[in-house]
Formats: structure tokens, C-alpha cells, sequence
């Protein structure tokens, strides 16, 4: 007769590998099981209490340790999946090899993306791309006209300074600021109405 398995699969929150592991019901009823991964920095842990079994998940969505408490047809039965209670995304499958397997690879693909997604916001350089854009357009054109851009204190020799939400005209003499926000309409609008700035430097 052959023996019955329950396979288990996770995500690893160290190294991002799916991980998988099959265990005996026999083995499962009689003692505490541990599903590793290579990298050797996570582990899924089963433990059973005569009563119930407590399943500690490292959670490859949120990076947290989660905790089951499962009734033991839960876990020997049929198939079924343990969720992350920070994205409420499930983070655990347990049940016959096939259905764990299509399960993890999804989630994996799922976690890939949100790697993806929170890695292309986190690159985004300014606070709103288009208005920058268009701050800096406008900033070139006042620039353009003569004495555009000057300084209180007499010079016209200025320098910029480009920020995530604002662009900051340096007067390259006396060292003096003037910060021109850029991140929403309004400071679009409020550019525009300058034929020219003064950055409120020292008068010589």
C-alpha cells in the first residue's frame, strides 16, 4: 500500500525561490515536520499538539513569519492554502503535489511583479513628472529673455538645482536660493505668471 503525502509550498522571503517538500500523513500525525529552502534562511515548520496543528509560514509577500492553527483534516486532507494577513495574498499551499505546484508558480509570478511594480515607483525621480517637466520648460523659456533670472545682489550667474518636488535657483556669487516648488498645477500656474525672478540675494 502506498504511503499517503501531503506536499507543502512557500515562498522564500530571503532568496524569492518557491519551495516545496512532500511529507508522509504518517510522519505528520506522529511528529513536527520542517520544510527548508536551500539558502538555508527560512523554513516552514509544522507542529501538532494532539488537537490541532500550528503551521509557521515565512511569507515571501510581506517577509513576516505567519501562524496557522489548522485542524488536522486541514492538513491532510484535500488541498488548501494559508494567506498573509498583511496583503491578504495566500502565501502557503498544502494538498496533493500538482495542485501545490500550479499554486506556487503563480505566486511567484504574482510576487515578481510586485517586486517590479514597488521597485519602477521607488526609481521615479520626481514627485510628478510631467509638471517637473513642464516647471523646467518654463524655468528655460524666463531664462531665455534678457535678465530673465537674476540675483538681488547684482549677478546674473546662477546655477540649479533639481529636487524630487521643487527646483532651486542658486546665485553662483553670493550663494543665496530661491526655491520654486514643482508639483502640482498650481505651482505650474504660479510660474507662469513671472516674466522674470529674482532670487532674494544680498545687494552688493
Amino acid at each position: 500500500m502506498k504511503e499517503e503525502m501531503r506536499t507543502f509550498g512557500y515562498l522564500c522571503p530571503a532568496c524569492g525561490r518557491t519551495v516545496m517538500a512532500a511529507r508522509s500523513v504518517f510522519a505528520l500525525e506522529a511528529s513536527n515536520a520542517e520544510v527548508a529552502c536551500e539558502c538555508g534562511k527560512s523554513a516552514l515548520r509544522v507542529e501538532f499538539d494532539g488537537e490541532k496543528y500550528r503551521v509557521y509560514v515565512p511569507c515571501g509577500i510581506c517577509g513576516e513569519t505567519h501562524v496557522a492553527a489548522c485542524p488536522p483534516e486541514r492538513v491532510l486532507e484535500g488541498a488548501t492554502a494559508l494567506g498573509c494577513a498583511a496583503t491578504q495574498q495566500f502565501c502557503c499551499f498544502i494538498g496533493p503535489e500538482g495542485t501545490v505546484e500550479k499554486n506556487l508558480r503563480e505566486l511567484a509570478i504574482l510576487a515578481e511583479k510586485e517586486q517590479q511594480q514597488a521597485g519602477e515607483e521607488s526609481q521615479e525621480a520626481f514627485l510628478d513628472n510631467v509638471i517637473m517637466y513642464e516647471v523646467l520648460s518654463e524655468l528655460k523659456e524666463i531664462a531665455a529673455r534678457d535678465g530673465g533670472i537674476t540675483c538681488a545682489c547684482g549677478s546674473s550667474r546662477y546655477g540649479m538645482e533639481v529636487r524630487r518636488s521643487a527646483v532651486d535657483l542658486v546665485c553662483r556669487d553670493c550663494g543665496a536660493k530661491l526655491r520654486i516648488p514643482a508639483a502640482t498645477d498650481r505651482d505650474l500656474d504660479d510660474l507662469c505668471c513671472h516674466l522674470k525672478l529674482v532670487i532674494p540675494g544680498q545687494r552688493a
